[in-house]
């Protein structure tokens, strides 16, 4: 027994967000590492006709619970699915679900958001912002209540150049945002977000900004705590290496790359990868929650904030990750490769832009042509056309240096045991980059594309015939532009050198011509 598991036993967890990427390793983490939790209450709302207790059930038999379910499926059964919705009022709860809450919960974890960093401006406040408020007014009623810990984003603050661990002033009252965006219509909220977000690059950010600051004005009625976690991806070590369930950030960009669809990217390839593995980060939630509790800080005092991020950890760049990543992808490609994957990331507007139209769309419409010619589905320029808009929302985060300060969470493993540090670890792990790297593709292709490991000859197969017809068509295509140039040049030539002929065939023009000048040639280019 360690004191992390300790503190957990009898408690009682309440779990927003649980259904999705972060909320499930944190669920798994808990059962497994901390069995003596009372029970864990995740809300879910109904979702595709399937309710929230169908949701949980079928969430335990993806392979992310296989080895809870193999050593003790017993624990499976402290998850209690309660429905709700953080759009509607009281978050939609029944009044027996609500008291048992308010009466039994001694711990939250507050991870539910809207992740579309290209929706509105209304949507994304509604989720992102009265949705925590909500989850706050419900969580001051908990008798029991020891630690409240809010998931927020390291890119909330996007002008300052070293983000601390600290609170910083909202850029509007998030009362009267909140209030605007019920009562004005859609166009008015339209015109009046670009005057919102001021610097930044879209409206989830904005939206968990002012979360933060409600989660602050809580802080003198229930115990609160603030983790920012920077691009979270693929588990490191547990319980699966390389699990990943999202093609949201870097996952998706490394499967449409692999799969020969995505063929440049706007990238600073010398900054700094602000990305932290799936598993360090819920051990850094779960220590965070702990610590809250452990040190039982003033409520009147500041609120603590979290920075969780391996930058100072392990200090890696974009640059090297394209590296890798492209070598390992041509050792364990994709199935239904489209074409070669040889894209690269740039630095220059211009030539992106001109390679995006080059490789991703004439592409997409000579593809999409041939389908149509087949009387099937057209396909590939939609798809273009939503690699466009996730590259466009991605690119913000890849061409600036950020830079983040973690000493405080860092300095959390300091007060661990031993076994707390090999079970909660955030720091002490293999730092091998091409070792997780290959895990992190291989989970990708396996869970999130569900390509099996054993089609990984033939995929391998299909790439050496890719490469050669790639070289073909380069080789081609290369051809075929020299002929256009010297053919362009020489028609060029003809054409001016018979316009010159003719103008001195025009009486006002040929007598100003020198007679032993025959004609007149223009310097080639």
């Amino acid at each position: 027994m360690t004191v992390i598991t300790d503190w957990y036993r009898d408690q009682t967890i309440l779990v927003t967000g649980g259904t999705g990427f972060m909320g499930k390793v944190l669920l798994e983490k808990l059962l497994r590492s901390c069995p003596g939790v009372r029970r864990i209450y995740v809300l879910a709302r109904a979702k595709r006709g399937a309710t929230p207790s169908a949701r949980i059930e079928a969430m335990a038999k993806i392979p992310l619970f296989e080895q809870l379910v193999n050593s003790n499926p017993e624990v499976l059964k402290k998850l209690v699915a309660v429905e709700c919705d953080l759009t509607q009022p009281e978050l939609g709860l029944q009044k027996e679900q609500k008291q048992h809450l308010i009466s039994e919960v001694t711990v939250v974890f507050n991870m539910a958001a809207s992740l579309r960093l290209e929706a509105g401006m209304k949507a994304a406040v509604t989720n992102n912002t009265t949705g925590t408020k909500r989850i706050l007014d419900l969580c001051a009623q908990m008798k029991q209540l020891k630690a409240f810990v809010h998931l927020s984003t390291a890119f909330c603050h996007c002008e300052y150049d070293v983000l601390g661990e600290k609170m910083y002033p909202p850029p509007h009252n998030p009362h009267d945002v909140m209030r605007a965006m019920e009562w004005l219509d859609d166009k008015s909220i339209e015109l009046l977000t670009p005057r919102l977000l001021g610097p930044h690059p879209n409206c989830y950010t904005y939206s968990k900004r002012l979360a933060e600051t409600l989660v602050y004005e809580y802080r003198d009625r229930i115990p609160v705590c603030i983790a920012r976690p920077a691009i979270v991806i693929a588990a490191h070590s547990e319980p699966i290496p390389g699990w990943v369930d999202t093609l949201n950030g870097p996952t998706g960009i490394l499967v449409g790359a692999g799969k020969g669809v995505i063929r440049t990217m706007m990238c600073g390839e010398d900054y700094s990868a602000q990305v932290v593995p799936v598993d360090i980060a819920i051990n850094g939630l779960i220590l965070t929650a702990w610590k809250l509790a452990a040190e039982k800080i003033a409520r009147t005092e500041e609120v603590p904030v979290y920075n969780i991020s391996s930058g100072d950890i392990v200090r890696v760049t974009w640059g090297e990750l394209v590296e890798r990543g492209r070598k390992l992808i041509l050792d364990n490609p994709f199935e239904t490769t489209i074409w070669y994957p040889d894209g690269n990331i740039r630095s220059n507007w211009l030539m992106h832009y001109f390679c995006i139209v080059l490789f991703h769309y004439l592409p997409a419409y000579f593809i999409d042509f041939l389908m149509l010619l087949a009387r099937q589905k057209r396909f590939m320029v939609r798809l273009q056309n939503r690699i466009s808009v996730g590259l466009e929302v991605l690119q913000y985060f890849t061409m600036r240096q950020w830079q983040f300060s973690n000493e405080k969470f860092l300095a959390i493993e300091k007060s661990l045991c031993d076994d707390d540090r090999k079970i909660f670890y955030i720091t002490n792990v293999d730092q091998d980059i091409d070792k997780y790297m290959t895990a992190a593709l291989l989970g990708a292709r396996v869970y999130c594309m569900k390509e099996p490991l054993s089609s990984l000859p033939r995929a391998r197969r299909i790439l050496t015939l890719l490469y050669y017809l790639h070289i073909v068509t380069k080789t081609a295509f290369c051809i075929l532009v020299i002929w256009l140039l010297l053919n362009y040049v020489n028609t060029a030539r003809l054409v001016l050198d018979h316009a010159t002929q003719m103008l001195q065939d025009v009486p006002a023009i040929g007598g100003m011509v020198p007679h032993d000048i025959k004609s007149v040639r223009i310097i080639r280019f």
